[in-house]
């Protein structure tokens, strides 16, 4: 008898009325840094080869798509849209510049970007920025907006400067055939099958991106003060998922070598948002998952549903007890890097007291149920509190760095004088 699938497109129904009626958290822009920014999450279901899709005189409503046979149908596909730039925004390199270039690596991130003056809001940039960059207008029937992820705040200097605000917004295509896009030149689209992000089954493939320290700790235009920083704390290593897109846009050339796509920084972040709504409340039903029990844990065991640690195999495994974390919504995975230099790590555990409190009162509040759970910045607090015990850690590594250069040039004077 063969294993049932895994059913993502449930999954995603409760993801999308958990985010519709769940108010996000808006972050209001300080006046001394009003720049913002909106990108577009789309969504959409790919019917199955055999489904003949009928056609709608009018433009369902969530419930009544998700009730739709084709919809419905257990080979249904769920698909997610990334993209990947040539020329990335400058949003996207100003607080992190990766280490070297991987011709063979490629970063995807969400449509997108800036806020123009003339814009009436996010969804306005949102909106104009994906019709602008693919040729996609989201304001038609094809198209149903789902509404607004927790806003993110785009930072540099190890959270010290606040760039801009970020604004997700989620958009579900609810008509199985839609106009070809049009990306503008140097761009390319990618759909990616929501199961090979959530699936415990084929559970996600996890990498890293490697980061320059010095990009976040040194002036732009230091380059001896970039080459010291760079000897002295090494990199940064931020975790990824490996992407395994379905099909792309322009299709990509069989002579080509194809590129590894790797999500990471705030497009991992929102996509690890929006999956934590997908998370079935403790206990899970196996069953209910279309999922085997595991035998050598029990049917009982975690392993069991689709977002305990042993499953989604988040980053924290590399990390102390105290980060790993089964319950709390995952975006936290894109939060904390790794030094390239095990001291730094040992020191940023040492100061990161404050930080694991935060982990553990958001987890404590997702097993709770709480309702206020939405109301605090457990990101951004995890986020302010984390960098701060990196910058405690990175003073007394360069600190006790310095004091044994100090001692090792005078040893050698003094062997040198003895001599």
């Amino acid at each position: 008898m063969s294993e049932k699938p895994f059913a993502v497109v449930p999954l995603l129904s409760r993801a999308l009325h958990r985010i519709r009626t769940t108010p996000p958290r808006i972050i209001a822009s300080p006046p001394t840094q009003p720049r913002r920014a909106a990108v577009s999450i789309l969504i959409r279901v790919v019917p199955s080869p055999h489904a003949q899709p009928a056609t709608l005189s009018a433009q369902p409503t969530l419930s009544e798509f998700f009730d739709l046979d084709w919809v419905k149908d257990p080979n249904a596909r769920a698909e997610i849209l990334f993209l990947k730039r040539d020329t990335p925004l400058p949003e996207e390199t100003a607080h992190s510049q990766p280490q070297a270039h991987n011709h063979n690596e490629a970063h995807v991130a969400f449509p997108g970007g800036r806020t123009e003056p003339d814009d009436e809001g996010g969804m306005y940039t949102a909106l104009r920025q994906t019709w602008e960059e693919i040729g996609i207008d989201l304001a038609e029937k094809d198209y149903l907006s789902i509404g607004q992820l927790d806003d993110r705040e785009i930072t540099t200097s190890l959270g010290k400067r606040l760039l801009m605000i970020l604004s997700p917004f989620v958009f579900l295509q609810v008509t199985p055939n839609t106009p070809t896009p049009d990306p503008v030149p140097s761009t390319t689209l990618y759909w990616v099958p929501l199961e090979t992000l959530v699936s415990p089954v084929t559970p996600p493939q996890w990498s890293q991106v490697t980061v320059d320290a010095a990009s976040r700790l040194a002036p732009k235009h230091s380059v001896a003060l970039k080459l010291l920083v760079r000897a002295l704390v090494g990199s940064m290593e931020f975790p990824a998922i490996v992407l395994h897109p379905c099909s792309s846009l322009p299709q990509t050339s069989n002579t080509e070598a194809p590129q590894i796509l790797k999500l990471w920084g705030l497009s991992l972040g929102m996509t690890l948002d929006l999956m934590s709504y997908m998370i079935m409340p403790f206990p899970t039903s196996s069953s209910n998952l279309g999922i085997k029990a595991d035998t050598k844990h029990g049917p009982s065991s975690r392993a069991s549903t689709p977002f305990s640690s042993s499953v989604m195999y988040l980053p924290y495994h590399g990390t102390p007890e105290g980060l790993r974390m089964e319950a709390v919504a995952p975006s936290l995975a894109s939060v904390f890097p790794r030094f390239s230099y095990p001291d730094v790590n040992f020191w940023i555990w040492v100061f990161g007291k404050r930080y694991r409190e935060v982990v553990r009162g958001w987890e404590a509040s997702i097993r709770s149920g709480g309702v206020n759970d939405r109301r605090i910045n457990w990101s951004g607090q995890a986020l302010s509190t984390f960098y701060a015990a990196i910058r405690k850690a990175l003073v007394v590594v360069i600190v006790a760095r310095a004091l044994g250069i100090l001692f090792g040039l005078a040893f050698t004077g003094w062997w040198i004088f003895l001599s």
